[in-house]
């Protein structure tokens, strides 16, 4: 019987789960850690080598196939609204949850240490907006920064509208092709993408375990809680309403992106199949799909947005410190902040806690009581961070008139 494709990566999931748990129970944790995580580390390479012609094709192509200033405004600003929007909904609803649950009250827990290389990284936030224009866009795309790559791929994009013909035509078709063998490498990638999870599950429960889980269950309690909330109430709500589609009908249409994003932690990662779901089976046209999934990819995440604002509360819990209500306030609005600029990559939320401690006037070593869990909590958001975009493409689909959707 020939599967479907999601059920092929949820089986990957499964199994990956399995070995790697087997691995810890009958000791041969070694061989899965060394041998088993190099198959998952091919399929993220093969992944992220796709992920900048990627981004630069879709963009470029979907802002020149809009043919206006006044579309490419208009698709920019509904992003946007989108984007903050659905942010702040999570992170109110982590709020709630993390002043009603209450995890960090009367726990007891033992520091670890903080990563050496969190002080260096947030020391560059202060340079983010700056460093989205590129001084030399190619050696961006080179050194694969999202940020500056997509800047410059709007801007040409958009200045492709306004070459005059036939350069016009020769460009948007130039591209236009270009994103359509990228769609075609995508698909071939996407082939090994079960096997992929397999390795990247079996690694990730190999070495973590569940023990490290057990101190600090009423915490990831308190994440997942949220993050479900946002993920099953919030989002179809949005999607129902404004997108005019059936929410299980769309979340069976890209479950195959949502369990990759589950399992690689990244958003950019995902990306390339995020774009192959929303196009073949959701229905979403290449100009909005190419244009609303990158961008959101780096902008929109809801899940860390969420994820950051309980763990920041959590951390004051555990320490004993009462925060206000003006400096609960504060924490939304960095945090909302913050997960614009996290990167879509692994760990990146964890980076951007350090800015919000720091904004609110608590210790920093408080970033070692959620070491232990950070890895499953991170592939958690990561799939709301998808789901979200995902969502979201649907949304401004129909605003736009797409009316021919298949969910």
């Amino acid at each position: 019987m020939k599967l479907q494709l999601h059920w092929k990566i949820f089986i990957g999931l499964c199994l990956g789960f399995l070995f790697g748990f087997l691995s810890r129970v009958f000791n041969f944790q070694a061989f899965v850690t060394d041998n088993v995580s190099v198959i998952g580390s091919v399929f993220l390479r093969a992944l992220r080598m796709i992920i900048i012609p990627l981004i630069v094709s879709s963009i470029i192509s979907s802002v020149a196939g809009m043919g206006s200033a006044e579309r490419f405004g208009r698709l920019s600003l509904k992003a946007l609204v989108y984007y903050i929007f659905t942010s702040l909904l999570a992170i109110i609803t982590g709020l709630m949850m993390v002043n009603l649950i209450k995890p960090g009250v009367g726990a007891q827990l033992g520091l670890q240490s903080v990563p050496a290389e969190l002080p260096e990284a947030v020391e560059k936030i202060g340079d983010m907006i700056i460093g989205i224009i590129p001084t030399n866009p190619f050696a961006s795309m080179v050194k694969g920064e999202i940020f500056p790559t997509i800047f410059f791929s709007l801007l040409f994009g958009f200045f492709i509208t306004r070459a005059p013909d036939p350069y016009r035509e020769q460009l948007k078709n130039f591209f236009k092709g270009v994103f359509e063998v990228m769609m075609l490498f995508t698909q071939f990638i996407i082939k090994f993408t079960p096997i992929g999870v397999f390795a990247l599950l079996a690694d990730i429960t190999a070495r973590s375990g569940l023990s490290v889980f057990v101190p600090l269950g009423s915490y990831m309690l308190t994440v997942a809680l949220g993050l479900l909330i946002h993920a099953v109430i919030t989002l179809p709500v949005l999607i129902f309403l404004m997108g005019k589609v059936k929410p299980f009908a769309h979340f069976r249409a890209v479950s195959g992106a949502l369990m990759t994003a589950f399992s690689t932690a990244s958003s950019a990662a995902t990306l390339p199949l995020t774009i192959d779901s929303v196009r073949k089976n959701v229905g979403v046209s290449n100009n909005v799909s190419g244009f609303v999934l990158p961008l959101g990819a780096t902008v929109n995440m809801d899940g860390t947005a969420l994820y950051e604002c309980v763990a920041a509360i959590f951390i004051a819990q555990v320490y004993g410190i009462e925060l206000s209500f003006s400096q609960q306030a504060v924490v939304v609005l960095t945090a909302l902040l913050a997960s614009i600029g996290a990167a879509a990559v692994p760990m990146a939320g964890l980076v951007m806690i350090v800015v919000i401690l720091r904004a609110v006037g608590l210790p920093l070593e408080g970033v070692g009581l959620i070491l232990a869990v950070d890895r499953i909590l991170d592939m958690m958001r990561t799939s709301v961070n998808v789901w979200s975009d995902t969502c979201g493409s649907v949304i401004i689909a129909r605003t736009e008139g797409e009316k021919d959707l298949k969910v």
